[in-house]
């Protein structure tokens, strides 16, 4: 229990109904698990408005509301009338958590691609090393060792502070997180003091939601605008963007590259399906992670940990040890020695990366078939961007559903093939359902031949109008490859 006045400590307060002099049971958003007690905050969702519900939440016991526009008011009901109930509401997590991020070193990664296997690497490369870590990933969430179910990339307000005091109770020392452009731009990252923060790249993505490359663009400089002075902001300077993320930063800035002279550097020596050697400030590493994409991530990871005062012997050999994070080009071989690649690509830039990153490390005898759809509800110019790489970079392509969600497959497939040329329309197959089109893959490759299945990655579900129903890439390449043990 905290007193209301104490949780609103920091939150920009337009006008108050009643007094901030009562106990406050719990914080939430959402009407269905509001207790006696309980201050509930009227969030304008984008299906939503919460404003809709603060009768019902009144009823089921809330003695405070937190909203943009005050109702009639009820007896024995303190209204708060706040400019942004989504700042509000990440402030006042934070107080209520005791504002933990303040109690570790919290670091976030934010761009279009990277995310997810910068931080993860991170969280395994310092738990080996012996430190105490948290993660809060894509994938999941780590509290030490102790996992829990992730649901978004970065989740809201009060679920992020609930688990970063978990880890200061923990005895967490670092966290490491990944900042989506969405969870910036719905503030649920205000009120957290990152210690430092790592811009990766910016290409095609979530245009669906910003409307504009340039919003998509100052959404992801914000969180840059927003550190302290006494956070470092590292970035990707041979991305286009990266030197703006660090236009307006108050925090101490750093670089990395591999084309460009920056703080950080690295060179690709050598690479192979079974990793690459990099060269890293002069010191040469081998990883087990491949491709030019691999090298910014490993890069980013070995810039970040000798920022946070990792030993730099230490901080290589544990790179040398590091694995692919789940469903980031994870890789299986046949006993026929066909490879089957699975990849969260997502997005044109993350799927020509990989592609170009398989042509590399196979010879032309070998046939690259690439199993491929694209998420309904979701940014609908890349799919022809996605249909014309997958055609032109493969020798067979088959156009399947991803996770087509509310929206009918065969428009989102249609407008994958309106992307295919002419002169590659030839090697484009077009099977809706993505088990059958795993399988056609499996039975068409031959000895030595490579298959990407990509879009999904990790995931374990398919979402079709709502509901999720159980599927995994990865477990049905195992099923029909019979890979070797």
């Amino acid at each position: 229990m905290k007193k209301l006045k104490d949780i609103l400590f920091g939150t920009s307060i337009v006008s108050v109904v009643g007094t901030t002099d009562q106990q406050i049971s719990t914080l939430t958003f959402d009407s269905r698990t509001v207790e006696l007690d309980s201050c509930f905050i009227a969030i304008k969702g984008l299906q939503v408005d919460g404003h809709q519900f603060i009768d019902k939440a009144i009823d089921l016991g809330a003695s405070a509301i937190i909203c943009e526009v005050v109702p009639q008011p009820r007896e024995g009901v303190t209204y708060i009338q706040v400019a942004n109930s989504s700042a509000a509401l990440a402030v006042m997590a934070s107080n209520y958590y005791d504002q933990p991020s303040r109690d570790l070193k919290l670091i976030g990664i934010t761009g279009t691609n990277g995310k997810t296997t910068i931080a993860s690497l991170l969280y395994e490369l310092f738990t080996g090393a012996g430190f105490g870590v948290g993660l809060l990933s894509t994938i999941k969430v780590m509290v030490g060792m102790k996992e829990f179910k992730s649901t978004h990339t970065t989740a809201d307000s009060i679920t992020i502070n609930k688990y970063l005091r978990a880890m200061c109770d923990a005895g967490m020392e670092f966290c490491f997180m990944e900042v989506s452009s969405h969870g910036i731009d719905q503030s649920r990252t205000d009120g957290l003091a990152f210690y430092g923060g790592v811009f990766t790249n910016l290409t095609h993505d979530h245009l669906d939601y910003h409307k504009s490359f340039a919003q998509y663009r100052d959404v992801k400089k914000r969180f840059f605008d927003q550190l302290g002075a006494k956070a470092f902001a590292l970035t990707n300077i041979d991305d286009k963007n990266g030197s703006l993320m660090l236009q307006n930063t108050k925090a101490k800035t750093y670089t990395y590259a591999l084309k460009s002279f920056a703080d950080y550097n690295a060179k690709q020596l050598e690479h192979h399906l079974g990793g690459q050697l990099l060269k890293i400030q002069g010191k040469e590493v081998w990883t087990k992670l491949i491709g030019s994409f691999n090298a910014y991530n490993i890069l980013a990871i070995y810039a970040v940990s000798e920022l946070l005062g990792m030993d730099e012997l230490e901080l290589l050999q544990g790179i040398s040890k590091l694995e692919s994070v789940s469903g980031r080009f994870e890789y299986m071989v046949s006993k026929s020695n066909i490879t089957a690649i699975v990849d969260y690509a997502h997005t044109p830039d993350a799927l020509e990366n990989v592609l170009d990153t398989i042509g590399e490390i196979r010879t032309k005898n070998e046939q690259l078939i690439t199993v491929v759809g694209c998420g309904g509800d979701r940014d609908k110019e890349k799919r022809p961007l996605m249909g014309a790489l997958a055609a032109a970079k493969s020798d067979i392509a088959i156009f399947t559903n991803d996770n087509p969600r509310s929206e009918d497959p065969e428009l989102i497939l249609e407008a994958m093939e309106a992307g295919v040329s002419a002169e590659h329309t030839r090697k484009v197959l077009v099977i809706a359902d993505r088990k059958q089109a795993i399988k056609t893959a499996v039975q068409m490759a031959k000895s030595n031949d490579m298959i990407l299945v990509a879009g999904k990655g990790h995931e374990t579900y398919q979402e079709i109008n709502g509901e999720r129903h159980p599927f995994d890439d990865f477990k049905l390449l195992s099923e029909f490859l019979n890979p070797l043990k």
